[in-house]
């Protein structure tokens, strides 16, 4: 046991060296490394300068403060010892980077973003330490948010001068403030009337780009109408139809061909703006010939009290509900927890009023669960949160603890651990005289894992559910559950299927070792859920978790330990919990959403935004949006039988249609505020957006190669 632990010791300390920051950071798209400048040392009282510099692959782009119409800004985090600050990133002048009808601002081949560093008077030290985590986005045809953390050891006493020539190149880049440069803007209808005097000498008579700081403002593709008279530059840009901001001074970069650096200005908006108009969304079709109207998403807008919907509606919902929770049962997330209930069938088959009183626990820990969700869902938003249909798995700290829950599960079914050998005598005992609180939380378990799965079936319904009074939306999650149940009720009652089951015997232990694998199945899914979420850093420290729980369920629970003395079982069992102890310190922080980038878009495919959706309509495209998240199966399924086929993608390309995802893995309360939009609570949601239209085209949550060939053939040509 001592080799053992001395050879894990070993590799766990090989492991954290890998993983431990440097200076740089290499991707196939970039290399980032973290620069130090430095000219006199760390002088107490006097200003260093850091920066990432980050050299691109060719073609490759990352984004300016202002991204422009998509794209996110990189950002730095520093962690530096006390009393020692960094300011602000000291952006160069970005270059416009057109894409299709879009614009965006960035930088492509070499790029420095410096900080200056300012160092407190009574620093005292050998070296000062310094630790960046960054996150950034890189585009070409395709976007991949990357992030990196960095290291560097800066000499106190010596000059850090060797990046002289890259920090001195950054410095001329950046925009220069001219004190003979003056400048005004207006609105007028809906155009910014922009006139600027006092540029440089030799920019009189060529083209001027307006790049301005804060987002949201001005259509950043169009040329605008721009005209030089002696000195003064002036132009009028179009506003954004979808406008969000209405600044009252306006910082900004002047930028011309040919000039590393711009002119940094700040306009003041000598007129009012015009008010920010939001389209009201148009009217949905209702279960039983109502109507489902959903206002424009706000954050502060008004509550109003829902009206009760006609009896008919909540009629035709709750009976779509009653159904589609039978046909919930062949979805693929909750076969696992089916496996666990044809192996208590089994185990009971020949005991008729056993059988039946677990069919009632089972069914009472169903609609339970489902109306708990819905009752915490409709709270969460009663009170503003933005959730849908399926939340839970959008954190993923729930995700893990599923993941270790069936691989928990598992390892029993496998023989590798007895529970009995975990719980305290009075545990047992307790669990032994209720066998049905097991029956019930094992429907607990079944909605948990299945109520993401639901939408492909109860899309309307449940869109239809979010907006009714929450007595009635409380009567449909409860026919949902009801009709999940329903089979195994049903079969619990009736005793001719019962004897019609296998008599127990010597192969109910080989199903029992049978079924661990769809338990195994699930935890690889939920690791694999988790890695969208988080990051493939995040799926690795799952992964070492589950290992390290896995030891210790079987050191804790393994009659093959039963003969172990006193000491040598004491010893492992505090083994096992430090390993645990320490894997969980290690994984946690890396299961933070807030910390990881989303993952990356497939080729083909740009982020969903509504803005961009208006923009490409704007410009005549068709756009089809598909809302859709990793933890949801029939999202894959389409996207993999459906979305991904050769005539699918060919008949996109025909008919030019952009096409968008929303991913909505991590909670994101733009999506779910579209989602209420167009009637629905979950995912996965297929979207055509046709310009002109008064409301997108929804299409089936089951998706075809034909439904999609057929909506597209309606396009205008």
């Amino acid at each position: 046991m001592l080799r053992f632990l001395l050879c894990a010791s070993l590799l766990a300390a090989q492991v954290a060296a890998i993983a431990a920051p440097s200076a740089t950071v290499t991707t196939p798209q970039v290399q980032a490394e973290l620069l130090a400048h430095a000219p006199q040392g760390v002088a107490p009282g006097k200003t260093m300068w850091l920066g990432l510099h980050i050299r691109h692959q060719p073609h490759w782009h990352t984004y300016w403060k202002n991204p422009g119409d998509s794209g996110l800004p990189t950002t730095l985090e520093w962690k530096l010892p006390n009393g020692v600050n960094a300011g602000d990133i000291q952006w160069p002048t970005p270059q416009k980077l057109p894409i299709g009808p879009l614009m965006n601002y960035g930088y492509e081949g070499q790029l420095l973003l410096p900080v200056p560093v300012t160092i407190p008077a009574d620093f005292k030290g050998e070296a000062l330490k310094v630790q960046l985590h960054a996150d950034w986005l890189v585009c070409k045809d395709v976007c991949i948010p990357e992030s990196g953390d960095f290291a560097l050891s800066v000499p106190a006493q010596s000059a850090t001068a060797g990046h002289r020539a890259l920090f001195e190149a950054a410095q001329a880049a950046m925009p220069r403030t001219l004190a003979a440069a003056q400048g005004e803007a207006r609105i007028e209808g809906q155009e910014l009337v922009l006139r600027v005097t006092g540029l440089p000498p030799g920019w009189a008579g060529r083209a001027i780009d307006f790049l301005p700081e804060t987002a949201g403002v001005i259509q950043n593709a169009a040329k605008p109408q721009a005209a030089w008279n002696g000195n003064a530059w002036s132009a009028r840009l179009p506003l954004d139809a979808q406008r969000t901001e209405s600044p009252t001074l306006m910082p900004a970069v002047f930028a011309t061909a040919g000039e590393a650096a711009g002119v940094q200005l700040t306009l003041r908006v000598s007129t009012p703006w015009p008010a920010i108009v939001v389209a009201a969304a148009p009217a949905l079709p209702a279960l039983g010939g109502g109507a489902v109207t959903s206002g424009t998403p706000a954050a502060a807008a008004p509550v109003v009290p829902v009206a009760p919907a006609a009896f008919g509606a909540v009629l035709v919902a709750t009976a779509f509900a009653l159904v589609g929770g039978m046909l919930l049962n062949l979805m693929p997330c909750v076969f696992p927890v089916l496996a666990l209930k044809v192996f208590g069938f089994a185990a009971h088959a020949h005991d008729r009023r056993g059988l039946l009183a677990s069919g009632l626990a089972y069914t009472a820990g169903v609609v339970a669960s489902f109306v708990a969700l819905a009752l915490l869902m409709l709270a969460l938003r009663a009170g503003g949160e933005q959730l849908g249909w399926g939340f839970q798995l959008q954190s993923p700290y729930i995700v893990a603890a599923l993941a270790a829950l069936f691989c928990l599960i598992a390892l029993n079914l496998a023989g590798v651990f007895e529970v009995r050998w975990l719980m305290p005598d009075a545990v047992g005992s307790a669990r032994a005289k209720h066998p049905l609180v097991d029956h019930a939380l094992t429907g607990v378990l079944a909605v948990v894992v299945a109520a993401p799965c639901t939408a492909p079936l109860m899309g309307a319904s449940l869109g239809l559910a979010m907006t009714l009074p929450a007595a009635q939306a409380l009567l449909v999650f409860a026919a949902l559950g009801l009709g999940m149940a329903l089979p195994y009720l049903a079969a619990s009652a009736w005793p001719g299927l019962a004897r019609a089951l296998p008599r127990p015997g010597p192969w109910m232990l080989h199903f029992k070792v049978l079924m661990a694998f769809p338990m195994w199945a699930t935890a690889i899914w939920l690791v694999w859920v988790l890695g969208q979420q988080v990051g493939i850093d995040g799926a690795v420290t799952l992964l070492a978790t589950l290992l390290a729980l896995s030891w210790l369920a079987w050191a804790w629970g393994s009659n093959s330990l039963a003969g172990m003395g006193a000491w040598g079982r004491r010893s492992l069992n505090a083994a096992t919990l430090l390993v645990l102890a320490a894997t969980l310190a290690w994984a946690l922080p890396s299961w933070s959403v807030a910390a990881r980038p989303v993952a990356a878009m497939e080729a083909g495919w740009l982020p969903w935004s509504a803005a961009r959706v208006a923009e490409l309509n704007a410009a005549g495209r068709p756009v089809f949006v598909d809302f859709t998240a990793a933890w949801c199966v029939t999202c894959q399924v389409n996207k993999r039988t459906t979305l991904g086929r050769a005539e699918v993608v060919a008949a996109f390309e025909k008919q030019q249609v952009a096409l968008l995802r929303a991913d909505w893995t991590r909670r994101d309360a733009n999506i779910t505020a579209e989602l209420t939009r167009l009637g629905r609570s979950g995912v996965p949601v297929y979207a055509l957006y046709v310009p002109g239209a008064a409301a997108p085209r929804l299409l089936s949550e089951i998706l075809t190669v034909q439904e999609v060939r057929d909506a597209l053939a309606g396009l205008p040509h």
